[in-house]
């Protein structure tokens, strides 16, 4: 067997994703590695959300030039491949830049990737064209490798894609329009992942609810649809979805999370500003007040719900007015976690060439103003948590003796103190304390 390394950069998109890859190749005689220097394919695969992340990618590609230098030495060939985001939007520019790359492939390849190896051995191969067909075409429709260790808690894409075109993002140059798999396809995949062990599911996508897949019947059916034919697979004790966009959250949706005691009460809503100016500029087609009468109709569903967010700080135009205004749309929402980030320019997306650029000086001194709210709202939303119990999926052993970790419905991590006999099982545990991220709790018997 020949040998593959992964290194994943990014969302759980690109997880996934790498799961993608490494099960096309299985079939080709290789298997995955975690050790980088028994490599004979080493597959970089790559996200161009953050910022730099294209420096981040070219600088590893230095490493990787000094270590295949020195596996040819000894006489062991190494291929390096860059996959994802970062892959899509540069192309040419790779190969360009760093002679020491092999294959250059985008998110739409990945089916390819046997043969686009095969080439790569006698050639340089980039590959970022889109595809006419279905992206979902070329996964396995009812079948999956389930002797691959996927854990008690899997990723199972469902959607790819965006339309919506916000300002500031390069997902519908590099990821393409929105296109949703069939659910018989996605009931099958889930359904083999269950007979492996896992026993949650995160649902996801770019819009996961913007998800809009064809029945049996050629129906197309929204992700509520979809969920409540997953939580008829016996042995699935959760689900979770992630990213959601305000705009495709309809009545259906909050309704499977006001029935379905498996859907966990925990939800992903990035909202981005709090500024309807802003909001317009970043083409989120949606102002703040609809954003919180929306939050409002989720938590009358679901009282127990909990939210996290995303936001950018610092974009185009953005005054200290605009600033406050997402500082009281955070104090008002009152989030349980949250992620958040300086805008920084994406070449290609329609915020780069923006006039009123803020200086860097002043997006990091807002950038810490949010954190130090949004840090505050989750040290608050986990002390709440105290002197109350919940069922926690226990995953794995924890860092001391006869300690295990397992996950809150809310995605805490929660440490006990009991047997690695229940490592698996869901188990009711009354909270008593809080770490800095983490929850402390004893098992009810």
């Amino acid at each position: 067997m020949k040998k593959l390394f992964i290194k994943t950069y990014g969302c759980q998109m690109n997880v996934y994703d790498s799961d993608r890859m490494s099960d096309a190749l299985a079939a080709s005689g290789y298997e995955a590695t975690t050790e980088i220097n028994d490599a004979d394919l080493v597959v970089l695969n790559t996200c161009h959300i953050r910022e730099k992340a294209a420096e981040k990618v070219y600088s590893e590609l230095g490493r990787l030039r000094i270590l295949r230098k020195s596996q040819e030495a000894k006489g062991k060939k190494m291929m390096i491949g860059i996959a994802g985001c970062v892959a899509q939007a540069e192309g040419e520019e790779i190969m360009r830049r760093a002679p020491v790359v092999d294959l250059v492939f985008g998110p739409q390849s990945y089916h390819k990737l046997p043969e686009l190896v095969g080439r790569a051995a006698n050639e340089k191969v980039v590959e970022t064209d889109f595809p006419a067909e279905d992206k979902f075409e070329h996964l396995p429709k009812a079948k999956r490798e389930t002797t691959i260790a996927r854990g008690l808690t899997s990723f199972l894409t469902v959607q790819e894609g965006c339309d919506k075109f916000c300002s500031f993002c390069v997902v519908p140059y590099t990821r393409g329009a929105e296109v949703s798999r069939p659910i018989a396809q996605v009931v099958a995949e889930a359904q083999n992942l269950v007979d492996g062990g896992v026993k949650e599911i995160t649902l996801l996508g770019q819009n996961v609810n913007a998800y809009h897949g064809l029945d049996e019947k050629g129906n197309s059916k929204g992700l509520a649809d979809l969920i409540y034919r997953l939580a008829d697979i016996k042995g699935l004790d959760r689900l979770r979805y992630t990213t959601s966009h305000p705009r495709d959250m309809d009545d259906a949706l909050i309704e499977a999370h006001r029935d379905l005691d498996m859907l966990m009460p925990y939800l992903h809503l990035p909202v981005q500003a709090g500024s309807d100016k802003i909001l317009k500029s970043m083409n989120r087609q949606h102002t703040a007040k609809e954003y919180m009468d929306l939050i409002d109709r989720i938590r009358t569903a679901r009282p127990d719900l909990a939210l996290s967010g995303d936001f950018i700080v610092g974009f185009p135009g953005e005054t200290e007015e605009d600033f406050e205004a997402t500082m009281q749309l955070v104090k008002d929402v009152h989030y349980a976690a949250a992620y958040s980030f300086k805008y920084s320019t994406r070449p290609g997306t329609p915020g780069a060439e923006m006039d009123e650029q803020v200086p860097e000086d002043v997006k990091y001194e807002r950038l810490q103003r949010l954190q130090e709210l949004l840090n505050a709202q989750q040290k608050e939303f986990n002390q709440s948590c105290v002197g109350q119990t919940f069922p926690v999926l226990f995953e794995k052993k924890g860092r001391d003796e006869g300690q295990i970790v397992g996950r809150s419905p809310y995605l805490q991590p929660v440490q006990v103190d009991a047997d690695l006999s229940l490592i698996g099982t869901i188990q009711q545990v009354s909270m008593h304390d809080t770490g800095k991220f983490s929850l402390f709790g004893k098992i009810v018997t």
